[in-house]
């Protein structure tokens, strides 16, 4: 059991927050403004509840920390933590970039680098992971529901940190020929670049999960 902090709300946060509370895990999710009762806790499956706590708190307090916030404004959110996630594992799941007027992503906020590098340099006493960002948030939590094996990437500079993320990929049901580690941070600026197939899968076939997967 390891104790995770999940910043961010959304469909991306509170999804895996569910699937890994129902997986036997500590989960507390990082609200931005949370309820005037930091202790209120949400359902988290069958495991049990999932803890609610303002985002600094989460990240103080749990060993493992996953950035669900909106990637265009995370490393200035994730910055300002820089005490709270000293020492801990951040695994980063968001991609930054500028939308589209019809709100889907349209050019990388950072070309040439990656939000998961900004992120590394800003907090150098962070282990810093890329991972789930090339599909669409249901696929996260259920990658065997596609009809074809999906792929999940791995990017990072800490090899103990990666092996920890890789584990909780297992637990969300990710096999282990699904997780594709790619070598070290500077290799998420590669998997970030993916976002910008996403618009045009969707515009053309809608919204149905699908994931960015190699193929052998």
């Amino acid at each position: 059991m390891t104790s995770i902090g999940i910043l961010g709300t959304g469909s991306v946060g509170s999804g895996l927050a569910r699937a890994l509370a129902a997986a036997g895990h500590e989960v507390t999710l990082g609200h931005r403004q949370p309820p005037e009762q930091a202790e209120v806790r949400e359902p988290g499956g069958a495991a049990g509840a999932i803890r609610i706590a303002d985002q600094r708190a989460t990240a103080a307090t749990t060993d493992v920390v996953i950035n669900a916030t909106p990637g265009d404004s995370a490393l200035t959110r994730l910055s300002a933590l820089d005490a709270e996630l000293t020492g801990k594992i951040l695994i980063d799941v968001s991609n930054a970039t500028r939308h589209s007027p019809d709100g889907l992503p349209a050019d990388l906020c950072y070309p040439g680098s990656s939000l998961a590098e900004q992120l590394q340099q800003a907090l150098p006493a962070t282990r810093v992971v890329k991972t789930l960002n090339t599909m669409l948030f249901p696929v996260m939590t259920a990658p065997a529901a596609l009809s074809t094996p999906p792929t999940a990437y791995l990017s990072g500079n800490d090899a103990h940190a990666k092996t920890v993320a890789a584990a909780l990929l297992g637990d969300l049901g990710w096999q282990p020929p699904w997780i594709e580690d790619l070598g070290d941070i500077t290799t998420a600026r590669a998997t970030e670049a993916l976002v910008l197939l996403v618009p045009h899968v969707l515009r053309r076939s809608g919204f149905q999960p699908f994931a960015v997967s190699l193929a052998r």
